[in-house]
This record gives C-alpha cells, sequence and structure tokens, in this order.
C-alpha cells in the first residue's frame, strides 16, 4: 500500500498575461503530472517536495483562461489552504490588479498564507519598482521576486508556504521537483541589483497612497 503524503490545495492566481501556467510548468512533474478537472475547468498540476520530515504534495489549481468569468471564481477558493499571487514586473496594470485578486482570495479563504511573486524578474524592461511593491508589506504577504524563464527563485514560494503549513519556520527541502533548464540566463548584475533594491525597499517607511503612484 502506497504511503500516504500530505496534500494541500494551492491556488495559483493572477491576470492571464503574468505567465502562471509557464511558472508551474516549469517543474517538470507539473507538466507530466498534471489533471483537467473538468467540472472546473482547471488543471492541476501536483508538486511534490521533500523536506527532513518526509514527503508533501502541493496539488496547484491553475485558474488560466479562466479569469473572464468573474464571479465564478469563488468556487475554485473553496478549501484552498495556501496561495500564489503572480503579477508581471514588466506590467504596471498586473501589479494594480493583485489588489483584486487578494480581495476575491480572502473574501473566501481567510487566514491562509499567501506569498506574492512578480515574474518576469529576468527582464531588463521591469515598470513595477522595488520602491512601488509595497502591497504585499500593506497585507503581511511573503514577496519575491521570480522569473520562469530563467528558474530564478521558482522553488521558494513553496518553501515558504510548506514551512507555514507546517509551523517549522526552519524547515528545508531536500528534495524537490527537477526543473526543465532554463531558456533564459538571468544577468547575474541585473539579479544583485533587483535584490538589493528589494532589501532597500523593505526597510522604508510604508506610503499611504495605496501604490497610486504605479
Amino acid at each position: 500500500m502506497a504511503e500516504q503524503i500530505p496534500e494541500f490545495k494551492l491556488i495559483l492566481i493572477g491576470d492571464g498575461c503574468v505567465e502562471k501556467t509557464t511558472f508551474v510548468k516549469r517543474h517538470l512533474t507539473g507538466e507530466f503530472e498534471k489533471k483537467y478537472v473538468a467540472s472546473s475547468g482547471v488543471e492541476v498540476h501536483p508538486l511534490t517536495f521533500h523536506n527532513k520530515s518526509g514527503a508533501m504534495k502541493f496539488n496547484v489549481w491553475d485558474i488560466a483562461g479562466q479569469e473572464k468569468f468573474g464571479g465564478l471564481r469563488d468556487g475554485y477558493y473553496i478549501q484552498e489552504q495556501c496561495a500564489i499571487i503572480m503579477f508581471d514586473v514588466t506590467s504596471r496594470v498586473t501589479y494594480k490588479n493583485v489588489s483584486n485578486w487578494h480581495c476575491d482570495l480572502t473574501r473566501v479563504c481567510e487566514n491562509i498564507p499567501i506569498v506574492l511573486c512578480g515574474n518576469k524578474a529576468e527582464s531588463k524592461d521591469r515598470k513595477v519598482k522595488a520602491k512601488q511593491t509595497t502591497f504585499h508589506r500593506k497585507k503581511n504577504l511573503q514577496y519575491y521576486d521570480v522569473s520562469a524563464k530563467s528558474n530564478f527563485n521558482l522553488k521558494k514560494p513553496f518553501l515558504w508556504l510548506a514551512r507555514k503549513l507546517a509551523g517549522d519556520d526552519a524547515s528545508h527541502f531536500v528534495k524537490a521537483p527537477a526543473l526543465q533548464p532554463p531558456e533564459f540566463t538571468f544577468d547575474e548584475a541585473l539579479k544583485t541589483k533587483h535584490e538589493q533594491e528589494l532589501s532597500a525597499a523593505a526597510a522604508q517607511t510604508l506610503p499611504q497612497d495605496d501604490d497610486e503612484n504605479l
């Protein structure tokens, strides 16, 4: 009899152009083992990680293409245990819409761990600067720059969620799903620059303009 491992329902949300599906499919098992939930019209990508206590699985609900149904999204949120909200750092409007996604989610799922991710961090055409990325601080969310094309920080959102779900901030992955080869090399100088800007922004006093200057 196969060993039962803890499974967690994770919803991946954000505007349709932010490459959510690309992000999850960089993890090879998420691409190969995906399941289509006909009743919901979504793809579920199972991703298994291993920490010192054993295996754990995130069933990642990717609602790509379903955003147009508006209020019907509430059904997707039922029984969610954690979430990733994603925007595109090269598109201001996708960041402005983060507040709408967060509102929809927390109306149905209260007090679940949530990570905000700014995708396409490898781009030199960044429109959403670190000092403007304040929503996560106002709502007490974790934030990561990520790059699906270069595999940058792809495991970090899952590790943070795993730690919160397990109540163990010292936990670490000893094994994670293999990633597809990167399509793009993230310039190290640009990576360092972004990380320094994020650190500096985190030390600044929160503005009161609710991100209206984007």
